[in-house]
């Protein structure tokens, strides 16, 4: 069987892990720590990223950050993982899901000014595969409604927007290092601050509320507790383990790319067939070979052909099912407007195996199940 993930995996991060625990420092913002918020900074050009313990913390601490309030409304959308509605759900804010666009699949943000009300505070746009959203328009509408912009871009590492970094263009950008992104720490993430002014706050909120980061670097001779805060911290042994992706970037970049052209080479004469649709890539952006997905002409469609994939030895899996579908979102949230793309595509897109180091014989043997499929 093809698995649907693979995590990656380079060979360095067992000498990486074995240096960590050599040095007695396993515990929160070790040297690995500060290489790999190093190279995010230096990569995206953010003023500061820090390492936190999933993409979910990283939101979290955006709207802790943002002072969210119950009340408050944040406008994002429907078509993403929970963390991104739940992070502002713990705030008691109210989530305004909008629809999606159906070339990119990501948040429509034509329809994004007509769901603000005096209540709203953030918008959260969220880069689905990689593929950023229409930031210039989206950062607009913030500026004019003096609103927060909050990045979700867990699958966005590497990725641009005319270019600019994804996670780097709001005030916040939520980066994930889990086991199915491109680079992983097993669970992971990492949060984008763009004002330096910012950054005091974030440093005192990630480490449960003291001036811990100020005393390590010499500024005080002793730290104490000075504001309210949690333990984002994630062990130096996981950015360890990072770290040795982080190096490797460019090369996990290409090799997963190159997978990415293969299948969409190979899908194209299908698409002209009118059998499936391929992602679609903006001019404006430059992607990250995050996910190979195809959108199939019905949910019973879709159902056959993950069911045949699966027989014939490749796993492939639907996505998210819609927040505004679930329990929890229509408790802790509404969708604003018409839901004319969201539930429609979600039903009928189907993601292939995508992984660092996939091999020619394993990317064939997937092409041919589907090209055999849509026969």
């Amino acid at each position: 069987m093809i698995n649907f993930n693979r995590p990656p995996f380079l060979g360095t991060e067992f000498d990486y892990i074995r240096q960590a625990v050599e040095n007695q420092k396993i515990c929160g913002d070790g040297p690995f720590t500060k290489q790999c918020n190093e190279w995010i900074e230096d990569k995206t050009g953010t003023a500061k990223a820090l390492l936190t313990t999933s993409c979910t913390h990283a939101l979290e601490m955006a709207a802790l950050l943002l002072d969210i309030k119950p009340g408050d409304e944040v406008i994002m959308p429907s078509f993403t993982f929970v963390s991104t509605a739940d992070a502002f759900v713990l705030r008691g804010a109210k989530i305004v899901f909008v629809d999606i666009r159906p070339d990119t699949m990501n948040i429509n943000e034509k329809l994004i000014e007509d769901a603000i009300t005096d209540k709203t505070k953030a918008i959260v746009p969220v880069h689905y595969a990689g593929v950023g959203c229409e930031m210039d328009t989206i950062m607009d509408i913030a500026r004019r409604h003096n609103l927060a912009v909050v990045e979700d871009a867990a699958q966005g590492v590497m990725s641009e927007y005319k270019g600019r970094a994804l996670g780097s263009i709001g005030d916040y950008g939520c980066y994930s290092f889990h086991e199915t992104k491109n680079y992983s720490m097993g669970e992971g993430g990492a949060i984008l601050i763009k004002d330096e002014s910012k950054i005091p706050d974030a440093e005192i909120l990630r480490e449960k509320g003291t001036n811990r980061s100020r005393f390590l670097r010499g500024q005080i001779d002793k730290y104490t507790w000075v504001n309210y805060g949690s333990s984002y911290l994630p062990s130096d042994m996981n950015a360890a383990y990072l770290w040795a992706q982080l190096q490797e970037a460019d090369k996990i970049n290409n090799d997963r790319l190159a997978s990415w052209q293969k299948y969409h080479d190979a899908f194209e004469l299908l698409e002209k067939k009118g059998a499936v649709r391929r992602p679609i890539i903006p001019d404006e952006c430059k992607h990250n070979a995050h996910m190979y997905y195809l959108i199939t002409e019905s949910l019973d469609t879709r159902t056959k052909f993950i069911s045949y994939l699966k027989e014939n030895g490749v796993m492939a899996v639907f996505h998210y099912v819609p927040l505004h579908s679930a329990e929890a979102g229509q408790k802790f949230g509404r969708f604003h407007g018409e839901d004319k793309y969201t539930t429609n595509l979600s039903e009928r897109l189907v993601r292939l195996p995508m992984f660092y180091g996939l091999e020619e014989k394993e990317s064939d043997l997937i092409i041919e199940k589907v090209c055999e499929f849509f026969k």
